[in-house]
């Protein structure tokens, strides 16, 4: 018997949000965006006014104010969007405890044991829709479906304010002749490397056979083939099962490019003490790391290495990004933004019997403990109270990295 899970989206979440506060804004363009000054300047979210402009997450504000000049600006809250988005989850427990957040305005309901109780999986939805905007004054779309993949991409299909049913007997007459960009997870390069063998359509990619797929995308290919032919059986997460950390990672765009050799060491330096006392709070270590950097004209690569053994060791994150970057990276060549990212993550107590008969032991140890000294004393005074002395007084913008400034909310 097949399952019935809804998807659901909030609108323009972060704009919504602000709204409430900012009635005036209601019936004029309006965006959330970073701050300029602080060369954040780029789109977070965006009312339906403004998206009719052409408005679109992520551009520059520059960009966005060239196409609506009478774009109204509003800088983040996102206390309040984590404070809005534990509400509507707790309306979404009201109908079913297998609740699944996808991100900070997205969740998948499994509402499959729901039914004798609220209904069809569409009355849900509908009442769900209804029950957050009558309590909380936020509108959502919601695609009911059969699989988690078809649930999201009915999510998509109709906004603002409505509920999408797609089933087996639908969805080729409503996702196949669809763009090929428009299937979950093919970004704009798979969509470009689609379309240059004749894959225009999402019904083009149900169609072409799976193995070719596979030679063409590797194993992305054959998840791509049954997620358009609707054969998707991950199940959604019930909520006592703890989310397993895939990555931790900390990224800044700074107050000017990095410039020279030291202040790229100065970026890593912060963001690697960030994310190592992320891993340690998790008491999970990196098996891998990986770098994303951007330059001013925003043309961005990305590096991944496996380490030696997994860490969770400031130095030894720092070292590895930095090696890394110079290895990819034209030292001198300015760095608008940078990320460093553990990937591959394990739990600590399992690793520390595959680093047991590390050559440099005693040194990792000594490692340890000094970073389990700053962890104690952040935990104490707070954690700006100490950090690495090169870090100090810099012009970076970097002072503050436990902060996720540029947190841009899952929306087209």
């Amino acid at each position: 018997m097949d399952r019935t899970i809804i998807h659901c989206d909030m609108n323009g979440f972060f704009a919504s949000v602000e709204l409430l506060a900012r009635p005036d804004l209601k019936n004029v363009p309006m965006a959330v965006s970073g701050n300029p000054d602080s060369r954040h300047g780029i789109i977070l979210a965006k009312n339906e006014l403004a998206k009719k402009y052409g408005v679109v997450t992520a551009e520059t504000i520059w960009s966005a104010k060239k196409k609506c000049p009478d774009l109204q600006l509003v800088r983040p809250h996102h206390d309040k969007y984590k404070k809005y988005s534990q509400l509507i989850n707790a309306v979404y427990y009201r109908y079913t405890d297998m609740v699944e957040p996808f991100s900070i305005d997205e969740s998948w309901l499994d509402v499959s044991g729901s039914l004798k109780l609220f209904g069809s999986g569409v009355q849900i939805a509908d009442l769900i829709r209804e029950t957050v905007k009558r309590e909380l004054g936020l509108t959502l779309s919601a695609g009911v479906s059969y699989n988690k993949i078809f649930a999201k991409m009915g999510s998509d299909y109709k906004k603002p304010d409505a509920t999408t049913l797609i089933t087996r007997d639908n969805f080729k007459e409503l996702l196949w002749p669809m763009d090929i960009s428009e299937m979950f997870f093919v970004g704009s390069a798979t969509a470009a490397k689609l379309k240059r063998t004749g894959i225009l359509t999402i019904g083009d990619l149900a169609c072409t056979n799976k193995y070719v797929l596979q030679g063409l995308l590797g194993k992305q290919g054959g998840m791509l083939y049954d997620y358009a032919n609707g054969l998707d059986e991950s199940p959604v997460a019930h909520s006592y099962e703890k989310q397993k950390i895939k990555s931790v990672g900390n990224g800044i765009t700074f107050r000017r490019n990095l410039a020279t050799t030291g202040d790229i060491q100065t970026a890593l330096k912060a963001l690697s003490d960030t994310v190592s006392s992320r891993l340690r709070a998790y008491q999970m270590k990196a098996s891998g790391i990986k770098i994303d950097i951007k330059d001013p004209y925003f043309k961005t690569i990305s590096r991944q290495k496996q380490l030696e053994s997994p860490t969770n060791i400031t130095e030894e994150i720092y070292s590895s990004a930095y090696a890394l970057l110079k290895a990819s990276w034209t030292l001198g060549s300015p760095i608008r933004l940078l990320t460093v990212t553990g990937i591959g993550l394990v739990n600590e107590n399992e690793s520390e019997q595959l680093s047991f008969f590390s050559k440099n032991k005693e040194i990792r140890e000594k490692s340890t403990s000094l970073d389990k000294t700053m962890d104690a004393i952040r935990s104490k005074f707070g954690g700006q109270s100490i950090t690495f002395g090169g870090i100090l007084k810099n012009d970076l913008g970097i002072d503050l990295l436990d902060e996720n400034e540029e947190e841009q909310e899952r929306e087209n």
